[in-house]
């Protein structure tokens, strides 16, 4: 992979393409809290194969919890499985999330030097009392690091895992048309209004041109950061989800993001999206409520493999985990899951 004059990427051998793309968990081993690889390794080709791209050191990832070190083993360590899986064309997206602007630069020099194609960045929220209503600090923010960062970023707007801070549609727009190192936002604030008017400056035809990309192979994707919206999302011009759930239901989620944009060609598929839409919404509420240590939960209950989040996380307590596993909104996506993957657990 060659780079030019100002240190971004040339050419990305492994383009980003409208879809569905997990925040892989990052696991542990029971006593130590070290990382565990081989539940890792397991768990992103399990999704690739579905075709779900990993996004790491996420919020899912416990990326607060994981020192750089630690970061960088688990990018080198999912493109080794990626590859060895022969699913050499699936790009892995890495967090980039820091205390800091200068610390979110090297993340990214760290992660590109690992072999992620993408990075993932959020504002801090320690400092979020300062920086909430100042948008030229935002905006200063994101423009600093997708400028000096040598791959393409993506701005992540999650208000609950930075201090409440949430940025707007115009200040969004704003960086869009300005970043042309800027590749994307995903919207874990769950504002299908905001998904919807972003699009519409990028769907533009005219965007394109006017506003170019620094790599050609990274347009601008509008993602959301739930399930429980990709239809209406599919006829707002978005481009799909980085969606928790889709660990648990990979098959289940590609299925649903596949059935929504067909159904704009092909009203034919309305109705059996409506139907997975239903499904998966329902179970998007239900799971998220018991967070990272919930999924976790699902992952071994299903799986074989999860366990705990670092502390001071807490694991799920046995009584909510049992009745998130019996929930009938669980159940009804275990089913689909099986149903469209073709296996039965």
């Amino acid at each position: 992979m060659s780079f030019n004059g100002n240190g971004t990427h040339a050419s990305t051998v492994r383009p980003l393409k409208p879809g569905i793309y997990a925040p892989i968990p990052s696991f542990f081993l029971p006593e130590s809290e070290d990382l565990d690889i081989p539940s890792f390794e397991n768990h992103v080709v399990r999704v690739a194969t579905a075709g779900v791209g990993p996004l790491l050191a996420g919020s899912m990832g416990e990326a607060i919890h994981l020192s750089h070190e630690e970061r960088v083993i688990l990018i080198k360590t999912a493109r080794k499985a990626l590859d060895h899986a022969g699913l050499l064309n699936i790009p892995v997206i890495a967090g980039i999330g820091a205390g800091s602007t200068r610390e979110s630069i090297d993340l990214a020099n760290e992660a590109a030097a690992a072999g992620a194609d993408y990075a993932i960045a959020i504002t801090s929220g320690y400092f979020a009392g300062a920086l909430a209503g100042d948008k030229k600090a935002l905006k200063a923010f994101f423009q600093e690091v997708s400028s000096k960062s040598p791959i393409p970023v993506i701005i992540y707007n999650y208000p609950g895992a930075s201090g409440g801070i949430n940025l707007d549609s115009d200040l969004i727009t704003e960086l869009a048309i300005e970043c042309p190192n800027i590749c994307g936002v995903k919207l874990t604030c769950g504002d299908v209004g905001k998904l919807t008017r972003v699009a519409a400056t990028v769907s533009d035809p005219m965007f394109s041109s006017l506003h170019p990309r620094t790599n050609k192979n990274a347009p601008f994707l509008v993602l959301g950061g739930f399930s429980d919206f990709l239809l209406p999302s599919a006829y707002s011009n978005g481009d799909g989800a980085i969606t928790g759930l889709a660990n648990v239901a990979p098959y289940a989620i590609v299925k649903l993001f596949e059935l929504s944009e067909a159904s704009i060609i092909d009203p034919s598929f309305l109705p059996e999206a409506q139907r997975l839409q239903g499904i998966v919404g329902r179970a998007d509420a239900t799971i998220a409520k018991a967070s990272i240590s919930g999924t976790k939960y699902l992952l071994q209950k299903l799986y074989g493999y999860g366990g705990h989040p670092r502390r001071p996380l807490p694991p799920i307590e046995p009584v909510v985990a049992e009745a998130l596993w019996e929930h009938s909104h669980t159940q009804a996506l275990v089913r689909l899951e099986q149903e469209v993957s073709g296996k039965v657990r």
